[in-house]
């Protein structure tokens, strides 16, 4: 498809012409064989000190295939669920943005970051979301990248709530082993919390001293966007209303990986699902990290295994989340790729609008805001 001359809604440039480096290519070796080794824990126990082979399987896969059918009864519940995440977070936005942006245009740009996360890798929808949001509504990139991280902040601090919450069900006895990385995961939504109340609180009044000091532009140009990002942060009221609406995608998922957790015959399990998740949203926290399929498969393997779970259930919950969550958020977000007429090369790490990303953070940082 011809790229048209002018720019509009959904129409993007074509890439360049780009071959791949030497440190590229190593890059993803390095990330695909430690995928490789982090999955392959969900279905074998690795002996490096022996005696006994390298690889031991953790059971039979013959009968891992076998009875890998009769859990399909919670992968339906599963898939709705985590594909009600998108429309739930795209209502969440609104509530970290200052200018009103249709729902449709919110749900679209969420679904397409959904997509690049899940079915590409590099984990880099957010900030795929965040310059597409730019793009269309004209507004600075490290603003909207702002907007994205308050609803991500405040969608961790729900699910540390949720969490919490879990510790007093029934099952509350068994999650007591996870108190100690529960606390670590606290601290760290609590500091982060502070420090974005901080920048949201400061960034605008070093913005203007540098400004009349005539120092450092880009630092200026910086503070800034941040000031106006952020913008939601500055009240206990905004912060509020942003947490309120953070409730409804984490609790959906949570919700998600519960049923799961009580379909492989964890008795209980509808209150672990929130740690699972939290397990989960820890382990993949940084963006650009090339073994994401496999810290994801690494991860649920062993929370299931921890709360009482089989190897063979264990690695079931695994194969089949992922696959749930792949086809239920993918697939939508493959339906708003299609819609905007994104071509998939474009949305990869390196790819055009990936590139453009960078370019406008680097022109973003040099021009101040206007005063």
């Amino acid at each position: 498809m011809k790229s048209p001359s002018r720019r509009s809604k959904g129409a993007w440039p074509r890439p360049s012409a780009r071959g791949l480096s030497l440190p590229k290519v190593l890059l993803g070796v390095v990330g695909l064989v430690l995928s490789v080794v982090l999955l392959s824990t969900a279905f074998f126990h690795w002996n490096p000190k022996g005696p006994g082979p390298l690889l031991q399987p953790r059971f039979p896969l013959d009968d891992f295939l076998r009875d890998l059918p009769g859990h399909l009864v919670w992968l339906a519940p599963f898939v709705m669920l985590q594909g009600s995440i998108i429309p739930l977070r795209a209502v969440q936005w609104q509530s970290t943005l200052r200018k009103r942006v249709p729902f449709r245009e919110r749900y679209h740009l969420v679904a397409i970051g959904a997509f690049v996360h899940n079915a590409l890798p590099g984990k880099l929808g957010d900030i795929l979301r965040s310059f597409l949001l730019s793009r269309t509504e004209r507004i600075p990139f490290l603003r909207c990248l702002g907007t994205v991280a308050v609803g991500k902040l405040m969608e961790f601090a729900a699910l540390m709530m949720l969490v919490t919450l879990s510790l007093l069900g029934p099952f509350g006895s068994t999650l007591t082993r996870f108190q100690g990385q529960l606390k670590v995961a606290v601290s760290l939504c609590v500091g982060l919390v502070a420090l974005v109340v901080l920048l949201a609180h400061w960034s605008l009044p070093l913005a203007n001293a540098l400004h009349r000091r005539h120092r450092f532009p880009r630092l200026e140009g910086f503070l800034h966007h941040v000031s106006d990002g952020l913008g939601s942060a500055r009240s206990f009221i905004g912060m509020g209303k942003v947490l309120f609406y953070s409730v409804g995608p984490v609790l959906a998922s949570a919700l998600a990986y519960g049923l799961a957790l009580h379909g492989i015959g964890i008795s209980g399990g509808l209150f672990a699902g929130a740690v699972v998740l939290g397990a989960i949203s820890l382990g993949q926290a940084l963006p650009g990290v090339p073994a994401g399929m496999g810290i994801y498969y690494f991860v649920t393997s062993w929370a299931a295994r921890s709360l009482g779970a089989t190897p063979e259930d264990a690695a079931a919950f695994a194969t089949l989340t992922h696959l749930g969550t792949v086809f239920s958020q993918a697939g939508v977000g493959a339906v708003s790729v299609y819609v905007r007429k994104i071509r998939i090369r474009d949305l990869r790490k390196g790819g055009s609008l990936a590139r453009e990303a960078a370019q406008h953070v680097a022109h973003e940082a040099v021009e101040p805001a206007p005063q």
